[in-house]
């Protein structure tokens, strides 16, 4: 789950991250009574989306006046913001954050993440701030540093002052960077984060720091420890069908292809999406029905891997163990009933009572192709796309 920069900003400052004045405002008047709140001379006006790179996208505005924050609102206040992270359909913009400016002489780069494959948490840190990551990482690699934390002890001190002399910090500010970083390692932990980034983090002229920007996402897994870090999700900002499978307990993941994919487990999963790009096709969506999918689950999961006007033909495919595939079936003879299904569907059933969910199927009479392995199931789901596309095309 992903928040908003001044959710985040709320969040560390509760860790002694030091951030700019700033407050919310849902309207143009609004902004400028936040502006007139914080008092100086000069503000930022931020929207609020989910996405990196807003300033490129015209998302961050720079004002020296109040007038000025007025107009700004305005015109960002129901705006499509365009980056390399939304894609071609964008963000609106619902919100604004407005934050006193600051006199920056450095801007640096700092991110703590996740790595599953050392089973730690990484910082990251670069004297090059303002920039994204990967751009910096292709142009400039050896900007970047990292940091592993040793898990059974945490972030040290002694590590923290590594990373201040890395970044070129005088002695007066790596007290600040050490304390800095021991709150956001702090809040990472304690909040089941995944990933942390201040970009930038700004050395201001004053020699103080500033986190000017934050943004922080959460294990979905673990936000039911955290109920005040859940009440942050904003649905407006989130894929429509990826909001509606979350809600109903579904994992789902659109993708641009026209297989609609109903899966058991996540590895069976990401193994079935691979077998149909082998057998020549594409998975439209990536979907984990769960362990223990009753006949209503399934049901809406073809709700909702049909909602998807892409979708040529529907894969399911189930190994059951604490599952029952006689379910299964059942759930897809119910699904068959209920919804009017004008694609091919394409069933596969490996696991327990395998034999009792073909016959389910089998004794409905229903339109139901059965499969006995994943790459034969795979085959006939692009052999019916084939077919569609033919049919769509006037070919025989």
């Amino acid at each position: 789950m992903n928040i908003h920069e001044y959710q985040a900003k709320a969040l560390l400052a509760e860790y002694g991250v030091p951030i700019p004045i700033g407050n919310l405002a849902y309207s143009p008047e609004q902004a400028t009574y936040r502006a007139i709140e914080i008092g100086g001379d000069s503000w930022l006006v931020k929207a609020q989306v989910h996405s990196g790179a807003r300033g490129k996208a015209g998302g961050i505005k720079f004002c020296s006046k109040y007038d000025e924050v007025g107009k700004a609102a305005d015109e960002l206040l129901g705006a499509k913001l365009v980056t390399h992270q939304t894609g071609p359909e964008g963000k609106i913009c619902y919100r604004l954050y407005v934050e006193a400016a600051c006199n920056i002489e450095r801007e640096l780069y700092l991110a703590f993440v996740l790595d599953r494959a050392r089973e730690c948490i990484t910082v990251i840190a670069s004297v090059e701030g303002g920039m994204d990551i990967e751009t910096l990482a292709e142009q400039r690699p050896e900007s970047i540093f990292r940091f592993e934390v040793e898990p059974a002890v945490g972030l040290q001190t002694f590590q923290t002052r590594e990373i201040a002399f890395a970044l070129g910090l005088d002695k007066n500010q790596i007290r600040q960077m050490s304390q800095l970083l021991l709150g956001c390692y702090q809040a990472m932990t304690e909040l089941d984060s995944s990933m942390l980034e201040i970009n930038p983090l700004a050395v201001t002229k004053e020699g103080q720091l500033q986190a000017l920007d934050a943004k922080m996402e959460f294990d979905d897994n673990a936000l039911f420890r955290h109920p005040r870090v859940s009440e942050l999700r904003d649905k407006s900002q989130e894929e429509v069908r990826e909001m509606r499978a979350y809600d109903r307990g579904l994992s789902y993941v659109g993708l641009d292809g026209n297989i609609g994919c109903i899966i058991n487990g996540a590895g069976l999963a990401m193994a079935t999406m691979d077998m149909i790009n082998y057998a020549g096709g594409a998975p439209a969506n990536f979907l984990d029905i769960g362990g223990g999918a009753s006949p209503e689950r399934v049901v809406k999961a073809f709700q909702l891997v049909l909602s998807d006007e892409s979708v040529e033909a529907i894969l399911v495919n189930i190994f059951a163990g604490i599952n029952r595939c006689d379910w299964i079936a059942e759930g897809v003879v119910l699904a068959m009933q209920k919804i009017d299904i004008k694609v091919p569907l394409i069933v596969r059933l490996s696991g327990t009572n395998v034999e009792k969910g073909r016959q389910v199927i089998l004794d409905s009479g229903l339109p139901i192709i059965l499969a006995d392995s994943l790459f034969e199931a795979a085959e006939k789901s692009v052999n019916q796309c084939n077919k569609q596309t033919k049919i769509a095309k006037g070919e025989s």
